[in-house]
């Protein structure tokens, strides 16, 4: 994605949420990426700001470098709680107790009940043993207490603590998409999905089950990082926007709004809701809505059925016209590397990305993320090559097929892009492009160097 600073939008909804419980906890967030801190820096932060508790997340990717933190914390004082959450260490809480010793709790799942329960428990001497979602040692047993019910109401939430990294909000963009020094700014309209797709951490973390913010409370917060920070462009970051639970009472929110004139907003949505819904498509890109991220994944109805993915290979081409034809960026992802895949496979996918007529293509490879179906049937037929979890990053091949080694799926996943960004025509058409995002797309990627970090993978 080239140069891409996210806000840390997780750490900021525990952080609100903890404020609106506990308002004589003092908090700050250190945005490492933002501020361009190394681990030294963080060493002395913790030795300056004095905690009782630190807490981090990521996801399995970063495992490592949340392990280091804590790390870091217990070097400083031991006397200092250390704890970690997100999906890949509610998904691996047992092996991540083992593995890292400096991690004292693990919050599994849904974050913001369990964090105050536990900052409590830890004020008051309770036992840590009532405290639901947690998982931690007891002398030297690994405990997994009772599961946390899920928040019912998520409008009940407190807006994200966006004036604890106030100092660092002019830093967030997403360059290639709105330029660098457009406000960058994430806020969360759902959380889960009612897909349970088998490659996907997300559906798993929130329990299966999908829950919304109201209308209002959406557009509110939108209008809310709009007025107050000045953001200009919105990542509503929901697994998946559903077309037919909230866009038409959504769009009747933002018609009635000016700020929508100020601002661009994006979120991901399956090819199936937009050619179910192509009116809504158009109404909410009336209020700003110019960018839709779309899981096409493969063009192998076996592969979808083995990803169950649960879509018709001719939902793409018709999401694609949809967005196309109401001015709105086409953002296609795309999977290689199924334990069926052959390099004949893989060039049919090439040549479908290629006919779909998106304006931007992601390739991805399959891994094996813990907590997922495909992790547990890789684990258990052995398919898994590489442990090194900061290479799960949808970029290191992981695993071979049954026909490609890790190398060739390496290589295979270097053509997709060769071909794809290398094609002159392509590159001419889309910097010539009328579509504005399209035009900055095109010339971002090729300055960057993508295809040679790529290669260097192989």
């Amino acid at each position: 994605m080239g140069e891409y600073l996210p806000p840390p939008a997780g750490l900021l909804i525990l952080a609100a949420y903890i404020e609106e419980q506990l308002p004589d906890v003092e908090i700050e967030i250190l945005d490492c990426q933002a501020e361009k801190k190394d681990f030294k820096d963080i060493e002395k932060y913790i030795e300056y700001f004095s905690p009782s508790i630190v807490a981090t997340s990521g996801f399995t990717c970063n495992a490592y470098l949340c392990a280091r933190v804590a790390e870091i914390a217990k070097k400083v004082n031991n006397d200092i709680f250390t704890v970690v959450g997100g999906q890949h260490f509610s998904a691996a809480a047992e092996e991540s107790l083992n593995d890292f010793p400096e991690i004292d709790y693990i919050i599994r799942g849904e974050g913001e009940v369990t964090f105050v329960d536990l900052i409590r428990a830890l004020e008051t001497g309770k036992n840590i043993g009532e405290i639901k979602g947690i998982s931690f040692k007891h002398n030297k047993e690994i405990i997994h207490n009772p599961p946390q019910p899920l928040i019912q109401n998520l409008d009940t939430l407190p807006y994200p603590a966006y004036h604890l990294v106030e100092k660092n909000i002019e830093k967030y963009h997403f360059t290639m998409m709105a330029g660098k020094n457009t406000r960058y700014m994430i806020l969360e309209g759902s959380r889960g999905c009612p897909h349970k797709c088998s490659f996907c951490t997300q559906w798993k973390h929130w329990n299966g089950v999908w829950r919304t913010k109201s209308a209002r409370r959406i557009a509110d917060e939108m209008e809310y990082f709009n007025e107050r920070f000045d953001g200009e462009f919105l990542w509503l970051t929901d697994d998946n926007f559903r077309y037919d639970k909230n866009a038409e009472e959504l769009w009747k929110e933002l018609r009635q709004r000016p700020f929508t004139d100020d601002i661009s907003w994006f979120f991901q949505a399956r090819t199936d809701e937009i050619t179910q819904n192509p009116d809504m498509v158009a109404k909410l890109r009336d209020v700003g809505n110019n960018w839709i991220l779309m899981g096409v994944e493969n063009n192998s109805p076996a592969v979808l059925k083995d990803l169950k993915k649960n879509l018709q290979v001719n939902d793409a081409y018709k999401a694609v016209k949809i967005l196309n034809d109401n001015d709105i960026f086409s953002h296609a992802m795309f999977i290689m590397g199924s334990r069926g895949d052959t390099a004949i496979s893989i060039e049919q996918l090439r040549q479908f990305s290629f006919d779909l007529g998106s304006d931007l293509a992601l390739y991805t490879i399959l891994t094996p993320f813990p907590g997922t179906q495909i992790y547990e049937n890789a684990y258990q037929s052995g398919w898994i090559e590489d442990t090194n979890y900061s290479h799960y990053d949808m970029a290191h091949a992981i695993m071979p097929t049954e026909t490609l080694s890790r190398r060739q799926v390496q290589e295979e996943l270097f053509h997709c892009y060769k071909d794809f960004y290398g094609s002159i025509p392509r590159n001419i058409a889309g910097i010539f492009s009328k579509n504005k995002i399209k035009r900055r797309v095109n010339r971002h990627m090729a300055g960057k160097g993508v295809l040679k970090s790529l290669k260097g993978l192989i």
